[in-house]
């Protein structure tokens, strides 16, 4: 990556260099190079300006993963305006708010979402704009309406010859200029506007290069998170963007074998995950094979231990395409069991630290060259500290500080003041510790943490990575409950019920997990009782469980 102090400058060179590769593709659908992105973008730019879109106006975007989605979010940033991206899975009481609360004048979404929104309830945009072919769904000016049945030939009057690399120029931004508003829930009591500088974004991007410098115009990516999250957005699209990768969009919900069948055809060259994807590929492919008794006994005999190790091995890369430098995995808790396996065989996997608030980056270190149950170390451009007496053994709440770090809430000074130490350090919310080399443990998060009936600290989450290791387990939830610790358990019914299990079975078996478990737990964090859960647990964006809504 050369030497650019604007990221809108860096997409630019991106897009002069790379112009006849490919850029956006629609898994199974259509693709869009680079030059096709760039003409797309310019059309956009034609009609923000007709639009009277000032730099710094907000454009919110609200679509599936999609080729047009990454069009939609570089025409708002090259163009100076700020991009909200918001979840296609929020509500539509929340778009709503979301919308009104940024104060965007643009809304670009989908058929199925525009479906459920009401235009009266947006009263500050100025149109809304179908994602899937840049269309006028509805407008309050008759000017944009006209302005876009006239585009194409507003495009040959602005480039009367031809549109080339030479005529690709973007907003030069600055770091402490706003990029991205990205809002953490769609509730109106629980949603905060991340804003994200300039200087966040060039962070990561550098971050990103320093990691994988050799990602080129000849690789693929998968792209599975959503991209209006940070951690997709940026290690998914925007990064490789910059770089002049091929992104493909998987526009589905993203189940295991749709990922694995994308992986195979696609062979990415970098797989950026968060843990509940790995770990269920983990429970479905390996975890059957590892718990047979044949299996079980070869891996404890030293030569043939390395020989089984080293199969498993090579068909799990190759699950995962084959191709790929390593799997970078964060935005939750990974399940200790299968993290300890992987390290065993010697996949190349990693755990890094992120959060939207840091755009999303703060620690990370090469599969090569980490320490298991680790994030790794602080990334450059940043600083970690722990508020504790003793950081290397005494958990305490991770402060960072540096060029990732969010400017505040948007509109929520009270928010801002909160999250921020007098001395402007930003309060992360998890618990951790750091070794003598600077590796970063996450201990849990500090509001999910349960103060024991004799002043122990109780992290839920280390007891859930045990539970959820149990026969017929999906995932679980440690609540307090009149002082005694409940877990909350979402099981495997369908693998219970082709097992033969009944209901009365199933709560049997559940109880022998609670014992099991207990038997490996110090006596002030045991599980005093297991309650079967109907379905699923509420997810954040980042698939992390929802504790607030299951507390007693």
């Amino acid at each position: 990556m050369e030497k650019v102090d604007s990221v809108n400058k860096l997409l630019e060179g991106s897009f002069k260099a790379n112009w006849d590769y490919p850029a956006l593709s629609n898994y199974q659908g259509i693709t869009l190079y680079y030059r096709d992105v760039a003409r797309k973008i310019e059309k956009l730019h034609i009609l923000y300006e007709l639009c009277g879109l000032e730099k710094g106006d907000k454009i919110s975007i609200c679509s599936k993963n999609q080729a047009n989605w990454g069009v939609a979010f570089l025409s708002a940033i090259t163009y100076g305006a700020v991009a909200v991206p918001i979840l296609h899975e929020f509500k539509p009481g929340n778009i709503h708010h979301i919308v009104n609360h940024s104060e965007s004048r643009i809304l670009f979404v989908e058929d199925s979402i525009w479906e459920q929104l009401s235009g009266a309830e947006m009263p500050g945009l100025d149109a809304v704009i179908n994602i899937s072919d840049f269309s006028i769904y509805e407008s309050s000016a008759k000017k944009i309406l006209e302005a876009r049945e006239r585009l194409n030939e507003l495009f040959g009057k602005k480039f009367p010859r031809n549109f080339g690399p030479e005529q690709v120029s973007y907003f030069e931004d600055t770091p402490e200029d706003l990029a991205v508003i990205n809002y953490t829930s769609g509730t109106t009591g629980f949603s905060k506007g991340v804003m994200l500088p300039y200087r966040s974004i060039m962070g990561n991007l550098l971050f990103a290069k320093d990691v994988l410098p050799q990602l080129n115009n000849s690789c693929n990516v998968v792209s599975m998170l959503p991209v209006a999250h940070m951690y997709g957005m940026m290690f998914e699209f925007l990064y490789e963007m910059s770089a002049g990768v091929h992104v493909h969009f998987l526009t589905r919900i993203p189940s295991p074998k749709i990922i694995m069948d994308a992986f195979d055809i696609i062979k990415p060259d970098i797989i950026i995950s968060v843990p509940l994807i790995i770990e269920k590929i983990y429970k479905k492919k390996l975890q059957p094979l590892i718990n047979k008794t044949p299996v079980r006994v070869m891996l404890n005999l030293p030569i043939i231990e390395k020989q089984i190790e080293k199969k498993i091995r090579k068909e799990l890369i190759k699950t995962f395409g084959g191709k790929f430098i390593e799997i970078i995995i964060g935005g939750a808790a990974f399940n200790r069991e299968a993290e300890a396996f992987f390290r065993r065989i010697g996949f190349p996997y990693t755990v890094g630290y992120v959060m939207t608030e840091c755009g999303p980056i703060i620690s990370y270190a090469p599969w090569s060259n980490t320490k298991l149950y680790s994030c790794g170390r602080v990334v450059r451009g940043m600083n970690i500290k722990i508020d504790s007496s003793d950081p290397q053994n005494t958990p305490g709440e991770i402060l960072v500080k540096g060029d990732n770090v969010m400017i505040g809430y948007y509109k929520n000074p009270e928010a801002t003041n909160a999250v921020f130490t007098e001395d402007g350090w930003m309060r992360t919310g998890d618990m951790g510790v750091i070794d003598g080399d600077g590796f970063l443990y996450i201990k849990g998060r500090s509001k999910s943490m349960i103060l024991g009936s004799n002043g122990q600290n109780i992290y839920p989450e280390e007891i859930e990575s045990i539970l959820n290791n149990m026969p017929y387990v999906v995932e679980s939830l440690i609540i307090e409950d009149k002082g005694s610790l409940v877990a909350l358990v979402y099981p495997d019914f369908e693998s219970a019920e082709k097992d033969g299990y009944s209901e009365d079975m199933l709560r049997a078996k559940m109880e022998e997990n609670r014992a099991e478990a207990n038997a490996d737990l110090p006596n002030y964090c045991k599980i005093a009782s297991i309650e079967i859960f109907p379905e699923e647990f509420e997810k954040t964006p980042k698939r992390s469980i929802k504790r607030f809504l299951y507390q007693r």
